[in-house]
């Protein structure tokens, strides 16, 4: 079964940072649930150097057509000068989930 859902993936520098931007997507009903995961290590490449720092991991669940309104919404209440937003398919899901999702995200 393949839906219209996504798992939206957004790394933050505090859980304060992490917990605003998930608040602000629920009210605007641009997320169904969040969940923080903190702390996490990143290893990236930034400005010619590997850097390693704790961040936060929110792991979100929306639709994909609400997902250019979440980015936007995400790089306005973000620190970083390049936020990591990235969406990965719900190919499958439980039916009872799913339809939980439809009836909380904005129509």
């Amino acid at each position: 079964m393949d839906t219209d859902y996504l798992i939206v993936l957004v790394t933050t520098a505090s859980k304060a940072e992490a917990t605003k931007i998930a608040q602000a997507l629920l009210k605007d009903k641009l997320i169904a649930c969040a969940n923080i995961i903190n702390p996490v290590t990143s290893l990236f490449h930034w400005k010619d150097a590997i850097d390693c720092v704790d961040e936060c991991l929110v792991v979100m669940k929306s639709r994909i057509d609400l997902f250019g309104r979440l980015v936007e919404q995400v790089k306005g209440l973000h620190s970083y000068e390049v936020p990591e937003i990235l969406a990965l398919p719900v190919a499958n899901g439980s039916a009872d989930y799913l339809a939980w999702m439809k009836s909380v995200l904005t129509q």
